[in-house]
């Protein structure tokens, strides 16, 4: 019984972790991502006591399991909202280019084949930007805005932020287009991560965070956040009015980190820190993941209608 009751240390602690917040800006950000497999975890070693009678580690078992599927199950769960068949649809999608070495012609076939509007790029490399042109990126979108190694491909002409905005979203890549005779803000997001410096990737939400208040409904946040649905800073930046697209659609948890390649080579996703989020006046209709050779992402897709 003593060796069940230790196993209950990480789950304990996750839970502890989760429900004071104590990740953010932390190294306790780290073992976060862990939650939803030690929620699996737990469920299985409650099965194990309750076959052995161990009624009071089973009780502590079935209360840790119980909080931990208040979190997860939503998931799961579509929200169930209707979307008009003619409601104007926004094709988005982010990938993160891993240092300049995914497959720029596979990136712009993606693109192709899943009609994408607007993509988000992070970890861009002047050589995989030049790549990407020579393999057609700007026939299919060719509008862009580059901020360092993130960059926005576009479709539609990309506005800029008005001078009004707060100074936190300016400071982000953002830019604005117009799908439906509606004004939509996207930004290009790729935060700091974790395990590299905590209180950075803390930081960059907090400016995410401070740009999220400031914009319109109609607006997205995507790419690479180096978080998940369980970490603080993600889940209160949710809690400024956006809505994450797999959870919005029932998607449970669908890994998009790290993808087989060369440097992760058998290693399936086990964590999904790629997101696309959207405010009030935008309704996920699909998302999906994709695979881009070379890079340690998956892609992730979505189509968003203007509802609002």
């Amino acid at each position: 019984m003593g060796t069940c009751g230790v196993a209950l240390v990480l789950p304990a602690g996750l839970v502890a972790v989760r429900v004071t917040g104590a990740d953010d800006g932390t190294v306790l950000a780290l073992p976060m991502v862990l939650l939803p497999y030690a929620a699996l975890g737990t469920l299985l070693l409650l099965g194990v006591l309750l076959a052995l009678r161990s009624w009071w580690v089973a009780a502590v078992a079935g209360l840790l399991a119980v909080v931990q599927l208040c979190w997860l199950a939503p998931r799961f769960v579509a929200d169930g909202g209707s979307v008009a068949a003619d409601a104007p649809r926004l094709r988005v999608a982010t990938s993160n280019a891993y240092l300049g070495q995914a497959d720029a012609a596979a990136l712009v076939r993606l693109v192709r084949e899943q009609r994408v509007d607007v993509l988000a790029v992070e970890e861009l490399r002047t050589a995989t930007a030049e790549a990407m042109d020579r393999a057609g990126i700007a026939d299919l979108l060719p509008h862009r805005r580059i901020d360092g190694d993130t960059a926005l491909y576009s479709r539609l002409p990309l506005a800029p932020v008005d001078a009004s905005a707060p100074a936190a979203a300016r400071a982000q890549l953002a830019a604005e287009v117009t799908v439906g005779g509606r004004q939509v803000r996207l930004t290009a997001v790729h935060t700091y991560y974790p395990l590299g410096d905590a209180r950075r990737w803390g930081e960059d939400f907090a400016g995410l965070r401070a740009a999220a208040r400031g914009a319109p409904r109609a607006a997205v946040f995507l790419g690479d956040f180096n978080a998940t649905l369980d970490h603080a800073p993600m889940r209160e930046l949710l809690a400024t009015g956006l809505t994450d697209t797999h959870e919005e659609l029932g998607g449970g948890i669908r890994p998009t980190w790290p993808e087989d390649n060369a440097d992760f080579p058998y290693l399936p996703p086990v964590i999904q820190i790629d997101h696309v989020l959207h405010g009030a006046a935008l309704t996920a209709v699909s998302v999906s993941e994709h695979t881009v050779p070379g890079a340690d992402h998956r892609a992730v897709v979505a189509e968003l209608a203007v509802t609002g």
